[in-house]
């Protein structure tokens, strides 16, 4: 049966919005020159291709946005959401030392103090000393955000939100959860309106400009809250600048667009998945099957690069990495010609014979390109099933694929 094509505002259809979420789900390294943003498989980055380690040792320095923490939450969904938050820092702590953390919101589940501090005891173990956060809706319940702000808001405007530099970026922390609109949307408020512009006015065109916030600025999903009423205000005042990050959490998964010299982002959180626009009654914390919730968890990683104003921005899961699994094309034959693998595994094809050969699955949903001698493919299985595929050349050599 055909699926209806329902555009949101920014005429992206939901078949469109659920391959986009399966494309950065395999997690991809972002660099941005220019307003232009070029991609690198994240598995590149962890098996040390020459682009990716390129990119990734010319930055000046960097920081990591974790996000939707939730702590006090204890339903199926995650019955150990302090456990999910330690493996996040210790994957932070693996990695090089970041300059700073920046937390997107709902650090907490129901603002209680108990989870405030629970929330600080893990952030202790972090391997930076400079964290900076946002409210998230769940962060100010019942008080007004009187026990958010005496705890994180210290030297901040109105409800908490604040600018500062560091080594030639500036950074903007907005507040989008205390007066929400119909359906939850988010909202600015004109007194922080105000303050952006004010804040902004003074900046360079050529300052990098990163923008944290917990609900996205821009219409991700409006029927689910999921965006800011008037955050094309704030959009507005940025479009002068050269390069603009615009971070998020609030939806727990990643999704992604670059438009002008803007790049928007949203981040996985480190306490439950929810599911994508559309594809559910309603949003709130989903359930995956066992084993596979830190698949879906993770933390986000981003580079500067001093003098270019480049942004490189890395998703990872809290997941080990992905497996790899190779297949040798010899004697104009696959080996293995069967193969299982997990679901989230990379599949790495590499032509020995002398001849050239191209891979393409027969639904087409894979297709290299032409393989010369010694040349190799490689693809991310997010889905499980059943893959048949064969050398368009040589049609009679085919391949099993069987991803569960």
């Amino acid at each position: 049966m055909m699926e209806n094509s329902i555009l949101d505002p920014d005429g992206i259809d939901r078949r469109g919005f659920l391959k986009c979420m399966a494309w950065a789900g395999t997690g991809l390294l972002y660099t941005l020159h220019g307003g232009v943003l070029k991609s690198i498989p994240l598995m590149d980055a962890l098996t040390g291709q020459p682009d990716a380690v390129k990119a990734m040792k010319a930055a000046s320095f960097s920081f990591v946005q974790i996000s939707d923490s939730h702590i006090g939450f204890s339903k199926d969904a995650n019955m150990d959401v302090i456990g999910t938050l330690r493996q996040a820092i210790d994957s932070i702590n693996r990695a090089a030392k970041p300059d700073l953390l920046l937390h997107t919101g709902d650090l907490s589940h129901l603002s209680k103090p108990e989870e405030f501090d629970a929330l600080d005891q893990v952030l202790k173990s972090v391997n930076t000393s400079q964290r900076f956060f946002v409210p998230g809706e769940h962060d100010v319940l019942g008080d007004d955000g009187a026990a958010y702000l005496a705890r994180y808001g210290k030297g901040s405007k109105g409800h908490g939100w604040y600018s500062f530099d560091h080594r030639g970026v500036h950074f903007v922390g907005l507040v989008n959860v205390m007066n929400l609109k119909a359906g939850g949307l988010g909202n600015l408020g004109e007194d922080q309106v105000a303050w952006l512009a004010d804040d902004l006015k003074g900046l360079r065109a050529s300052t990098p400009v990163v923008v944290f916030a917990h609900i996205p600025l821009w219409s991700v999903y409006p029927e689910w809250g999921w965006g800011t009423d008037d955050g094309a205000r704030a959009l507005s005042m940025l479009q002068r600048f050269g390069s603009v990050t615009v971070l998020n959490g609030h939806i727990h998964q990643i999704v992604q667009k670059v438009e002008g010299n803007i790049t928007f982002h949203t981040a996985r959180s480190t306490a439950f998945p929810q599911p994508a626009p559309g594809s559910a009654p309603s949003p709130g914390p989903m359930k995956v099957p066992a084993g596979q919730l830190a698949s879906v968890l993770g933390v986000t990683h981003v580079d500067y690069v001093q003098g270019n104003g480049s942004l490189a921005i890395v998703d990872s899961t809290l997941a080990a990495a992905p497996a790899q699994s190779k297949i040798a094309i010899e004697n104009f034959a696959f080996m293995p010609p069967t193969l299982g693998v997990a679901q989230g595994s990379t599949v790495t094809w590499t032509n020995r014979d002398e001849e050239p050969h191209l891979i393409a699955e027969k639904t087409g949903r894979f297709k290299s390109k032409p393989l010369d001698t010694g040349d190799s493919f490689s693809h991310v299985f997010l889905e499980a099933g059943t893959f048949d595929y064969f050398c368009t050349m040589h049609p009679k050599m085919q391949g099993k694929l069987v991803v569960g």
